[in-house]
C-alpha cells in the first residue's frame, strides 16, 4: 500500500505539503488508474506494478488526521506487515527536491507522521521523503509548508515527485532496503 499525504481542498494543490499525494496520483496515472473516492475517507485505486496487486491511497482526513485513513485502507485491504505500507511525504529536514528513503524512524515533527504512528501503534512504515528545506527567515513550518513553491523550488520539486514515484516502484520491485541503496547515495 503506497500513501500519499496531502491536503483534500483545491487550494493546497501545488503547496509543498501535498507532494505525497502528487507523487500517488502520478503513479495511479503511469500504471493506467484513476484515484476514486473510497470508504476509508481517502481517494483509492488498485493498480498492478509489475504483476503486484498494490493500494495507492490519497487520505481526504487533512494530513494531521492521516493516521485514522491509513489504519481504515490497512483493515479494508488486508495489510498487517507495516514494511508494505509506503508513505510519501514532505520533509522539512531535507534540502529543496531532495529524496530520500527510510525505514521507522522519529517524525521530525510532521503532523501526518505523528498521526499514522499513533493510529498503528508502530511506526515501522517504509517512508519516501521529498525535501522542501526549512522555511527562511521567521516563518513557521506550516506557513512553508501550505504555501506554493517559487519557479526555482517548484521545478526542483516536479523532479522530484518524478524520483519519488520512480523509488516507490523500486521499493515495489526490489525492496526497501534496496531501493534505500540506490536513491539514498544519489548526488542530485
Amino acid at each position: 500500500m503506497v500513501v500519499g499525504l496531502g491536503n483534500p481542498e483545491s487550494e493546497y494543490g501545488g503547496t509543498r505539503h501535498n507532494l505525497g499525494a502528487d507523487v500517488v496520483a502520478l503513479l495511479a496515472e503511469r500504471h493506467g488508474e484513476r484515484l476514486k473516492r473510497g470508504k476509508e475517507r481517502a481517494l483509492v485505486a488498485e493498480a498492478r506494478i509489475d504483476g503486484k496487486r498494490v493500494v495507492l491511497a490519497f487520505p481526504q482526513t487533512y494530513v494531521n488526521e492521516s493516521g485514522v485513513s491509513v489504519a481504515a485502507l490497512m483493515r479494508r485491504h488486508g495489510v498487517d506487515d507495516l514494511r508494505h505500507v509506503v508513505v510519501v511525504h514532505d520533509e522539512l529536514d531535507l534540502p529543496v527536491g531532495r529524496v530520500k528513503l527510510k525505514i521507522g524512524g522519529g517524525t521530525a515533527g510532521h503532523n501526518g507522521l505523528k498521526s499514522i504512528q499513533a493510529h498503528l501503534h508502530d511506526n515501522g512504515f517504509v517512508r519516501v521523503r521529498i525535501g522542501v528545506d526549512k522555511p527562511p527567515g521567521k516563518r513557521q513550518g506550516a506557513d512553508h509548508v501550505l504555501r506554493r513553491p517559487g519557479k526555482a523550488d517548484k521545478e526542483a520539486l516536479d523532479v522530484a515527485v518524478e524520483i519519488a514515484a520512480d523509488a516507490v516502484e523500486a521499493i515495489l520491485n526490489e525492496g526497501p532496503e534496496a531501493a534505500m541503496n540506490r536513491f539514498n547515495t544519489r548526488a542530485d
